[in-house]
C-alpha cells in the first residue's frame, strides 16, 4: 500500500529553519523528520511512498538523490589518474520514493488531487510532513477495514490548534477549522483513504481540511481511530528542541526501528 506524505507547504512558523529548506527535511537527530515519519511507515512493512512536494522542493529530490552515497562507506581511488568507486557497506532502506512536484502555492487537497496518477485505483494512507507518532497502523487499517467507510483519520486529544473533530461512536459527525481555546479531539493525520476520496477533491485551491473531510463527514463517511498514545508536530523551535531531546535521552516513543520490525499482516502488504 502506498503511503502519500505531504511535504510542500511553506513552514512558516518556524522560519528560523524554513527559510533554509523545507518544514519535512527540518532534522531532528541528524536525519529530516519526514525521514522519521518514513522509517515509522516501514517498521510496519509500508515502504512505498508518494512525497507532495512544493515549496523548496529540489532540496527533497537532492537529498534522496544523495541518500545512498550519504549512508554508505565508500572509496574513491584517484590513484591511477581514473575516478574509481567502490561501495563497502550500505545502510540505505528498501524504499521505493516518488517525489512529486504539486506546485508552489497548492493547498493539500490540491497537493493530493495531482499525485492520483502515482496512485491509481488503490487505497492509500496519507499523512502530513511534521509530526511523529506511535500509532499501532496495522490497527489502524485494520480499524478501517472494519468499517468500510471511504476515510479514516487518526485522532488524538491534546489542547493544540489543530482541525476539531466531533466524534460519535468512532464516526466524525463533523469536522471544522482550529480555535485556540479547543481542547477536543484533533486530527492528527495518518489517514487511510479510499480512492474515492480524489473525486471531492478540485483544483490546486482545495484545502483537504475543509471541503473535502466536512463533506466527508457529513455523509458518514469519515472515521476517527483514536490513539491514546505519543504524537507530536514540530511547528516551532521549541517543538523541535523537545523531539530533539527525547531522541537525546533515549525516549523517542515513534522511534521502534532498531531491532525486529512489525509482523505484517498479509493484507497490509
Amino acid at each position: 500500500m502506498k503511503v502519500v506524505l505531504l511535504a510542500g507547504g511553506f513552514g512558516t512558523r518556524i522560519s528560523e529553519e524554513s527559510i533554509f529548506r523545507p518544514k519535512p527535511m527540518i532534522e531532528i537527530g541528524g536525519m529530516p523528520i519526514l525521514w522519521h515519519i518514513m522509517k515509522s511507515y516501514s517498521y510496519y512493512g509500508f515502504r512505498e511512498f508518494i512525497i507532495c512536494a512544493g515549496y523548496k522542493q529540489e532540496y527533497i529530490k537532492e537529498w534522496f538523490s544523495n541518500y545512498y552515497l550519504h549512508r554508505s562507506n565508500v572509496t574513491f581511488d584517484f590513484s591511477s589518474g581514473g575516478n574509481l568507486f567502490q561501495v563497502h557497506t550500505s545502510q540505505v532502506e528498501p524504499w521505493k520514493v516518488t517525489i512529486v512536484d504539486t506546485g508552489f502555492n497548492t493547498m493539500t487537497g490540491g497537493r493530493i488531487k495531482r499525485i492520483q496518477p502515482y496512485v491509481g485505483n488503490e487505497r492509500f494512507m496519507m499523512t502530513y510532513g511534521d509530526a511523529v507518532c506511535d500509532v499501532d497502523l496495522h490497527k489502524l487499517l485494520e480499524f478501517h477495514l472494519r468499517h468500510q467507510k471511504a476515510a479514516t483519520l487518526t485522532a488524538v486529544k491534546l489542547a493544540q490548534d489543530k482541525g476539531i473533530l466531533d466524534i460519535d461512536d468512532n464516526i466524525v459527525k463533523s469536522f471544522r477549522e482550529k480555535n485556540a481555546n479547543d481542547s477536543y479531539p484533533i486530527n492528527a493525520g495518518y489517514m487511510v483513504l479510499e480512492p474515492s476520496v480524489f473525486e471531492l477533491l478540485d483544483g490546486d485551491d482545495c484545502v483537504f481540511e475543509r471541503g473535502p473531510l466536512e463533506k466527508l463527514a457529513a455523509q458518514g463517511e469519515l472515521m476517527s481511530y483514536t490513539h491514546k498514545g505519543f504524537w507530536q508536530c514540530m511547528d516551532s523551535i521549541r517543538e523541535k528542541n523537545l523531539l530533539e531531546g527525547l531522541l537525546r535521552n533515549g525516549n523517542a516513543p515513534w522511534k521502534k526501528w532498531e531491532g525486529n520490525t512489525a509482523i505484517i499482516p498479509e493484507y497490509s502488504r
